[in-house]
């Protein structure tokens, strides 16, 4: 989504009651235009899938929504030219909240203002390519990881459970993502293939509008392992980085749809709670930007502060008997582990902490050159501001990859601006780090990148 139309997009969410799910609004014109920057007598376009794969080509809309004079409004998404231009490192998965049929009909209705790359259809895994990857599809709520991203969108809707992620869905998503993953070397892990839950706001007051999409009924583990990065130990069990590995099926958890008031069936799932202390009866923990008053987690499904999925990964901070304490958004948090379960295995890996002398360093959602970098007569620099969250000294978290530093100036559906549709590049470095359930960046110079093995 575009930086000036998320407004519009969040109030119509919230009209529609799906706020926190999914960037698709509820209602599409049906028969919508199909249009797009193929018009008619232009070359087929062919899918961008690996061989095999049953995948047809639908373009989402490109045209402008009202004043042919206003060349600021239009949607659905932004042409571009990756990854010559801005690299593509990351892969976001959404579900749809919506049927497959609605949700083409949605990216054919440039009034929707949204797009993902790609459409699984949950019945028999089917892939429906709706902007082509050198393009930027308004997805993922954080304009940074859109221009350096490719979204999936499944079908299915994340509180009704597992029932719509179907084996055919797996296995298309994961053929596509392995092909993906490997045209734009994206590493297979969970700091660059992410949920939506997964995206960050782009800055501290964004949080309370971010979307947890999958949801909790996706099953990671059995996702990663189609990837062919299964989660097994690669460390000693005395190690510092664990992955959460709790089996799905057995890991059977009752969870609210706080957005319909409902308490949703206890089921398997990939989430696991966490809690303030090494106890049931202790409070969830609360993400300070999802709950800036200090109020305690919650058991709703759109709570990602109170619960870490499996295969993502996190570093251990205390022990206790059956817990596990991690560093988790600044704080410690504790998960249960019961002896004779395997809910974490030790990791070896990379893990993030602050530069020898800092106390502290913040960390972002975005990675944007500095102010001082664009030229000086470009009007409309944009850089970062921290996020709520730092790595304070003595923490540690997953991450490590380098993430590009740069920003995709794309205003107009015509270029028609000074510097319309040109990517900014950063001389500062910054990294990944897994600093919650969602990922952040932090700058390269603020820290030190270690390697775990024990």
């Amino acid at each position: 989504m575009k930086p000036d139309q998320r407004t519009r997009a969040v109030l119509t969410l919230i009209a529609a009651g799906a706020l926190g799910v999914s960037l698709l609004t509820p209602s599409a014109r049906a028969g919508a235009e199909t249009v797009g920057p193929e018009r008619a007598g232009a070359r087929t376009v062919r899918p961008e899938c690996p061989r095999g794969l049953s995948c047809d080509w639908v373009p989402a809309a490109y045209r402008q929504t009202g004043d042919p004079a206003d060349k600021e409004t239009y949607g659905n998404y932004d042409t571009a030219d990756r990854p010559r231009a801005n690299t593509v490192k990351f892969i976001v998965l959404h579900d749809t909240e919506v049927d497959y049929d609605t949700t083409l009909k949605m990216f054919q209705d440039p009034a929707n203002e949204t797009s993902a790359h790609y459409v699984v259809r949950s019945a028999d895994g089917h892939v429906t390519q709706m902007v082509k990857n050198k393009d930027v599809a308004w997805q993922a709520g954080n304009w940074y990881v859109n221009t350096h991203s490719i979204g999936i969108e499944q079908e299915g809707v994340a509180a009704e459970g597992a029932k719509w992620y179907t084996d055919a869905m797996y296995r298309s998503t994961a053929r596509l993502v392995r092909h993906l993953a490997a045209i734009h070397d994206i590493p297979l892990d969970r700091q660059h293939v992410l949920g939506h839950d997964g995206v960050p706001p782009t800055g501290a007051t964004g949080t309370q509008n971010m979307h947890w999409d999958p949801g909790p009924y996706w099953d990671w583990n059995r996702f990663m392992a189609l990837l062919g990065r299964p989660t097994v130990p690669s460390a000693p069990p005395s190690s510092r980085l664990v992955t959460v590995s709790a089996d799905f099926a057995k890991n059977e958890q009752a969870f609210r749809d706080c957005e319909k008031g409902v308490d949703l069936p206890v089921q398997g799932s990939s989430a696991v709670p966490l809690r303030t202390e090494p106890s049931e009866d202790a409070p969830l923990f609360s993400d300070p930007g999802l709950h800036p008053d200090g109020a305690p987690g919650t058991d709703c499904a759109a709570d990602w502060g109170s619960k870490i999925s499996a295969t993502q990964q996190a570093v251990v901070a205390d022990r206790a008997p059956g817990w596990t304490a991690i560093w988790w958004y600044g704080q410690k948090a504790w998960l249960r582990t019961p002896a004779g379960t395997r809910v974490t295995t030790p990791t070896a890996g990379h893990v993030v902490r602050p530069g020898a002398g800092k106390s502290e360093v913040p960390v972002y959602g975005v990675a944007y050159p500095e102010m001082a970098e664009y030229p000086g007569d470009f009007t409309k620099p944009t850089a970062g501001t921290p996020l709520g969250y730092t790595i304070k000294a003595g923490q540690s978290y997953p991450g490590g990859g380098v993430a590009p530093t740069g920003y995709f100036y794309a205003p107009t559906i015509d270029s028609s601006q000074p510097y319309d549709h040109t990517y900014f590049r950063g001389a500062e470095k910054y990294v990944t780090v897994q600093i919650g359930h969602r990922t952040g960046f932090v700058k390269a110079s603020d820290v030190d990148v270690v390697r775990v093995r024990s």
